[in-house]
């Protein structure tokens, strides 16, 4: 699939989202790149470690998180994206699901949007997507955890946001699925989600693993979130074996050696 200007192998390939919440409140690394030299300088550092697209974020949307006005979350982002874009030559997301902030963003020089919602939060962000012909992750969310079957009902979930992402003007090459690890989903769900990323992978789209330092590794290993690195790269290592394609963490020089090992494995199976 094509970022931007970038051609992603997403069939041979995993590569690195990594993160820069320019907000005050995010659960792992709230207040750090709020400035725009702070994030400047943290996108720099996680381009040189190998990251490939980088996601700005300027909404936390951590569990019991607090909304934000359009306005704002759009006076946090728009300077970062502008001065990121005039920069450094990678491709720019912006994770958001508004579709004012959506489109201020893409204006800005992000190329993709990742919506928390899938397009059930602001079905417009869809129509916003195709005019721009970014590309669009949607990931699984629901209001409640009330699953008739937690599986097909995931897959069912993701399928509708995609067709209906299509019907919006969005082509289908132009598309990424994510579990939603950490939204809607109990710890045992979560885990689910992470085992089973193949069936997910099997609906034709390339799909994003998100579970940078999130609690369903400080639940199973007991460890605070400035200590969940390890716990991540089990999570990265078995998203590849599943067949995801991106990958959105915090920590890009150790997730780039876990990829660039991981890979060597698979593929020294092929030959």
């Amino acid at each position: 699939m094509i970022i931007g200007n970038r051609q992603f192998d997403t069939k041979n390939n995993c590569y690195i989202v990594g993160i820069l919440n320019v907000t005050p409140d995010s659960f792992s690394d709230g207040g750090k790149w709020k400035t725009l030299d702070a994030a400047l300088r943290h996108a720099e550092i996680m381009i040189d470690e190998g990251a490939d697209v980088i996601d700005v974020g300027g909404e936390s949307t951590r569990p019991g998180y607090t909304a934000i006005t359009e306005n704002e979350e759009i006076d946090r982002i728009v300077p970062i994206l502008e001065a990121l874009h005039s920069r450094f030559d990678v491709p720019f997301s912006i994770d958001t699901y508004k579709s004012v902030v959506a489109e201020a963003g893409l204006r800005a020089g992000a190329v993709m949007v990742n919506d928390i919602w899938g397009m059930k939060f602001d079905s417009k962000i869809a129509e916003v997507v195709a005019r721009a012909g970014a590309a669009y992750c949607l990931m699984h969310n629901r209001d409640d955890m009330e699953y008739n079957d937690f599986m097909p009902d995931l897959l069912n979930d993701l399928e509708k946001s995609a067709q209906l992402a299509q019907k919006a003007g969005i082509s289908a090459d132009k598309l990424i699925l994510d579990p939603g690890v950490g939204f809607a989903k109990t710890y045992e769900m979560n885990l689910e989600a992470i085992n089973k990323l193949d069936v997910i992978t099997n609906l034709g789209y390339p799909v994003m693993l998100g579970t940078s330092r999130k609690s369903v590794i400080g639940i199973t290993l007991d460890l605070p979130v400035t200590e969940r690195v390890e716990g991540t790269l089990v999570t990265t290592t078995i998203g590849i074996m599943r067949g995801c394609s991106f990958v959105r963490v915090h920590d890009v020089k150790e997730t780039k050696r876990a990829i660039t090992m991981t890979e060597a494995v698979l593929r020294s199976a092929l030959d």
